[in-house]
């Protein structure tokens, strides 16, 4: 339910609003040199806050180690981060309840636990939660060494002009989405499996666990449907796998081809817009014109970057220690 991996495993828990959240992970080799320093650049980035259209709730975000880290080296042992929450507002949401938001999990999640789940901020649905993600992406980076894993925002609201897009959202008191790229340089070729555990498959696997996302998308994407084959197949140059074109977005076959890696994912519009909405009350058992109150990013598109670094970091540790245990057993 909370863990993805099979020799990098990541399990994540913890809610919006409650005492806090954290990350276990397992499988990160021993002897990794691992401050709380190590985890700012990235935590930063993630933060609401600092920048036109996000939430202006602030964390610290500041790991505490509980396991797997001695003297300032990891152990081997499981790597357990915690995080506090201490700027929450849960008010707001009590004063919402009788009114699941629209796009948001909060039906679901009612009718699936039972009105047992914590619903303040989303509970264990919030993208409070991609915390964890980013702590465990900082981890598997230092694993990849040498390679690179860089995401950024190519658009927001269909804007190319990122500034233009939010305010665009600004003007209108609504929320948009984004296009998030992430390219990776440096990946060495043979990673991955056919099938069920392709790059492809994999890396799709975790980027869907990051809440908002609608679409992903390798090389060319859906762009491809509309090209012949000899305009879309990548030429290949030499006995290293360079290829002339990169269409495929460096996966064939499910497996890396030794170009870079490049994908995009698509982000929905913040659900929790400011817009009124006509939708469904469950104690009235009618429907209604509703807000949302609260603090809230009106795009969530701007914090994805570090996050689908993360994730994509993640599973290209997990690939290279496979290898790597493949190596050794038929070495």
């Amino acid at each position: 339910m909370n863990h993805f991996g099979k020799l990098f495993t990541v399990s994540i828990f913890g809610e919006s609003h409650g005492e806090g959240l954290g990350v276990l992970i397992d499988g990160c080799p021993a002897g990794m040199p691992l401050s709380v320093e190590d985890f700012i650049v990235d935590t930063e980035r993630r933060k609401g806050g600092l920048q036109k259209g996000t939430t202006p709730r602030q964390e610290e975000d500041l790991p505490m180690f509980k396991s797997g880290v001695f003297n300032g080296k990891t152990t081997g042992a499981p790597l357990m981060l915690l995080f506090e929450n201490k700027n929450t507002r849960s008010g707001d949401y009590e004063k919402q309840r009788s009114v699941p938001r629209p796009g948001h999990a909060d039906f679901v999640a009612n009718k699936k636990f039972g009105g047992f789940e914590d619903y303040r901020g989303g509970g264990h649905f919030s993208g409070r939660l991609t915390l964890c993600l980013v702590a465990a992406g900082v981890v598997a980076k230092k694993i990849l060494k040498g390679i690179s894993v860089l995401a950024q925002i190519t658009s927001i609201g269909g804007e190319k002009d990122i500034d233009k897009g939010i305010q665009r959202a600004i003007e209108n008191k609504d929320s948009v989405g984004g296009i998030v790229e992430c390219r990776v340089d440096g990946l060495p070729l043979g990673l991955g499996e056919p099938f069920f555990d392709s790059v492809e498959s994999l890396i799709s696997h975790a980027a869907f666990a990051i809440p908002a996302v609608r679409g992903v998308e390798f090389g060319t994407g859906f762009a491809a449907a509309d090209l012949f084959g000899l305009q879309h197949n990548d030429s290949i140059e030499n006995n290293q796998g360079k290829t002339t074109t990169n269409h495929a977005g460096g996966v064939v076959g499910g497996i890396t081809n030794g170009n870079q890696l490049v994908f995009r994912v698509a982000i929905k519009p913040t659900s929790s817009t400011p817009k009124e909405q006509f939708t469904y009350n469950w104690e009235t058992d009618q429907m209604e014109n509703f807000a949302v109150r609260g603090r809230h990013d009106l795009c969530i598109a701007l914090r994805v970057p570090p996050v689908l670094e993360a994730v994509t970091a993640m599973v290209l540790a997990d690939l290279m220690l496979r290898e790597q245990h493949i190596k050794r057993v038929y070495s």
